[in-house]
């Protein structure tokens, strides 16, 4: 096996960049045309013919160069990766090996989300639209609750998405584990679609919503908080590597998984489920719904990533980062909770803020629970049982029930 202990790496660099050059002239000049042969022009002999010709010369020097920085790319991985090779992060075995696996779940999850497909345009809004347009057919509080929901959600999952494609994608070093984050930036995506399309049919000021991360302090702390666990890691420039980048990316990780999408979701998604209970903006309430049940898949595969990390490096989960952690969950549910004053001022839905108060804080012992750290908030009970009946429901009996539009395959569409 190659040790790469035994090159210097800004030599082989200015070696190959040297080669590139070369090959590349070589290649210009051969694919010019042939001078013309005048009367005066030297006549070719048998051994000139079995020299290879500038392009032949070209393409072999571009192979063997090939060779060469595709060795260095993949930074000696020279043989089959095992599985022992494997790791979460700062692994050097091949990632473009996705098998064999070492973690089943992570693919197992990839292949449950894939399964859990769906789309915002299947989901039929005439209902919400009429609902919405008549004066009497929300009540202020209600028309608040959804103005708020739409306007923190639409900012946040794409602050999500972002931090997943910026950054945790290129710092995990796992290839199924990477996997099942490309299928979550493509749910993340289509989530901020969700947003978007009830925003559009609803026919709301899409200024006012959008901007609403900027503009209503219990929106934008929220949106604050989470970028602070992110600017960092997202400069190219970023690695892991040391136990401080190490736990800086674990940070970061509780912070969107845990917090963002652990428990900033939370009060929204209830408030809006709520409304679909008594049969109100059902078609909003569905795409929520739907939404609910990626996050909560989003949620147990960060949980799961979070914990192998520890376990692997066991020595970035000291009393230091365990109570950073605690304190992150912490801060993250009192964020929620003083937005769920702003957005519940008064009783509505039959929840009122401190009813939710006491569900944000059974969420956040959970949340303490998963990552193995202690409860924080003794006895909190979860008044929202039906909450867990939500997600229970199979999917496909909703999309039989309520779809609208036809599929289109491929080779309907057009593409001119």
């Amino acid at each position: 096996m190659l040790s790469w202990d035994e090159f210097d790496e800004e030599e082989i660099t200015a070696g190959i960049n040297t080669q590139v050059q070369e090959t590349l002239s070589a290649i210009t000049a051969a694919t010019q045309p042939e001078p013309v042969t005048t009367a005066g022009s030297s006549v070719k002999t048998a051994s000139d013919e079995k020299k290879p010709t500038a392009m032949q010369q070209a393409i072999d020097n571009l192979a063997t160069l090939n060779v060469e920085s595709g060795l260095v790319e993949l930074e000696g991985a020279a043989m089959r990766v095992t599985v022992d090779e494997k790791r979460m992060i700062n692994c050097r075995a091949d990632l473009n090996q996705l098998v064999p696996f070492k973690y089943d779940w992570a693919w197992q999850k990839y292949l449950d989300g894939c399964a859990n497909h769906w789309m915002p345009q299947e989901i039929n809004m005439n209902a919400d639209i009429a609902l919405w347009k008549n004066p009497k057919g929300l009540t202020d509080d209600e028309r608040l609750i959804v103005k708020r929901n739409l306007g923190f959600f639409s900012t946040a999952d794409s602050l999500v998405a972002n931090n997943l494609v910026m950054a945790v994608y290129r710092l995990i070093t796992n290839p199924e584990c990477r996997q099942y984050i490309l299928r979550q930036a493509f749910e993340e995506a289509i989530h901020t679609h969700a947003y978007q399309y009830c925003i559009e049919s609803l026919g709301m000021d899409e200024g006012e919503i959008f901007n609403m991360y900027h503009e209503v302090p219990s929106v934008a702390k929220k949106a604050s908080w989470g970028l602070r666990y992110t600017q960092e890691l997202s400069d190219p420039n970023f690695t892991t590597g040391t136990m401080e980048t190490d736990r800086d990316l674990l940070k970061n990780l509780i912070a969107f998984y845990c917090c963002l999408e652990g428990i900033f979701f939370y009060c929204g998604f209830t408030q809006i489920l709520s409304m679909g209970r008594r049969n109100k903006m059902t078609g909003t309430s569905e795409q929520f719904q739907y939404i609910l049940r990626d996050e909560s898949m989003h949620l147990n595969f960060g949980i799961d990533m979070i914990n192998q990390i520890k376990l692997e490096n066991p020595k970035l989960w000291n009393d230091t980062m365990k109570e950073q952690a605690t304190q992150m969950i912490l801060q993250a549910t009192q964020l929620e909770i003083e937005y769920a004053r702003d957005t519940m001022p008064r009783g509505v839905l039959g929840m009122n803020a401190v009813m939710m108060e006491e569900y944000l804080q059974f969420i956040a012992n959970r949340r303490l629970v998963q990552i193995g750290l202690p409860e924080q908030f003794g006895d909190a009970k979860n008044p929202f049982p039906w909450m867990s009946e939500i997600m229970d429901l199979r999917k496909e009996k909703n999309f039989f029930e309520t779809r609208v539009i036809e599929y289109q395959t491929g080779g309907a569409l057009s593409w001119d």
